[in-house]
């Protein structure tokens, strides 16, 4: 089994803004196999040295050092979170304290240290997280089913969800006559099915408003039409369209994956389309210091980052101007990553991709608001 617990995006824009005089990031490949554990403690051991090494380097007060060096140590013992873990580990500590994500998906082994977190590894994992919720709908019958890349698709516990169609009206069955005797057959029943998705909707909005992953429908005619018209929940255009009656969990994230994919894939085509239709109007730009400049002035409507990318350098508070830096060190940060976050802040949309998804031979892609 593998335990994951994945950032948000709110958490992200959160993180993106958090300065201390030592930030550091280190990501690492991780197994869901208790035994291996020591190996991964081993490796988390060797970066630590890297980022302490950077630490000393970087002239950080001993006091403070101290307090990091005691956070990894508690972390490093705990035995407990060793034997639960996914397959990669994302770990952002300061000397005030430490968090740790276990996520499903399988990073790059990196360390960072800076001022400010390196959070392009957990934007990927926002992004396209290759997870989603499926809301399976049938009148005998609702699940929500989570789905994942790696773990074993699950049905999620919803209170105050309805059984049935007809335990949601107070019914044997929604097809009888109403007490006012004004609605039967099959107008009836859309009535009644109507009221069931109506009450589906309200035990759903406490438990999705929560959550980032799109939402796949399960469910055949008339069901399927009349969730998408009574339902606020945001869902995928695509459909299961297949009984959700007849298939299990398991079967039903299997379903669900190719519309994953092709949402996701989606994204990127549509991405490149609106890259074609702005560069004749100076809308967009793949450079990075014109990216920062923007980001930094609000300037950017979509970004596209490379995932695996890191520019060392700095970027100017007042002014967005890049320094870019032969190496990374205590005193330079990812560029690329901090306009990501200077993007979110303003509202921007962001996506960390692979580089073949990006158009142009950069580490990012944008589209602006405005021409530059």
């Amino acid at each position: 089994m593998l335990y994951v617990d994945m950032p948000t995006a709110k958490e992200l824009g959160t993180l993106n803004q958090h300065r201390a005089d030592a930030c550091v990031s280190i990501y690492l490949g991780t197994t869901p196999l208790s035994e291996k554990a020591d190996q991964t403690r081993i490796t988390l051991q060797n970066h630590v040295k890297t980022a302490m090494a950077q630490i000393e380097t970087a002239g950080l007060d001993k006091r403070r050092a101290a307090l990091l060096t005691q956070h990894f140590d508690v972390l490093l013992e705990d035995d407990d979170f060793w034997a639960h873990q996914a397959h990669s580990l994302g770990i952002l500590a300061t000397p005030d304290r430490i968090i740790t994500y276990r996520l499903a998906n399988k990073l790059t082994d990196m360390v960072a240290v800076s001022d400010r977190f390196h959070l392009k590894p957990l934007l990927r994992a926002v992004t396209f997280p290759q997870a989603a919720h499926v809301l399976a709908v049938s009148e005998n019958a609702v699940r929500l089913v989570d789905v994942s890349a790696d773990l074993p698709a699950r049905a999620v516990r919803v209170s105050d969800m309805p059984r049935n169609a007809a335990n949601a009206v107070g019914k044997a069955s929604i097809n009888d006559r109403s007490a006012s005797g004004r609605i039967q057959g099959s107008e009836g029943q859309k009535v009644r099915l109507g009221q069931y998705i109506r009450q589906i909707d309200a035990a759903l909005r406490p438990v999705l408003s929560q959550s980032d992953m799109p939402v796949i429908l399960a469910a055949t005619q008339p069901v399927a039409a009349l969730v998408r018209a009574h339902s606020s929940v945001p869902l995928l255009d695509q459909t299961i369209e297949t009984s959700p009656d007849d298939l299990s969990d398991a079967e039903l994230a299997t379903a669900a994956r190719p519309i994953l994919d092709a949402y996701h894939a989606t994204q990127i085509q549509d991405f490149r389309a609106e890259f074609d239709r702005l560069t004749g109007q100076s809308r967009v730009t793949t450079d990075i210091s014109d990216a920062a400049r923007a980001a930094t002035f609000g300037g950017i409507e979509t970004l596209l980052v490379d995932f695996d990318a890191v520019v060392p350098g700095t970027v100017d508070d007042e002014t967005g101007a890049v320094t870019f830096a032969d190496t990374q060190s205590a005193a330079s940060y990812g560029v690329v990553d901090e306009i990501a976050g200077r993007a979110m802040r303003t509202g921007a949309r962001v996506l960390a991709v692979r580089k073949d998804d990006l158009p142009g031979d950069g580490s990012l892609a944008a589209l602006l608001r405005y021409e530059i």
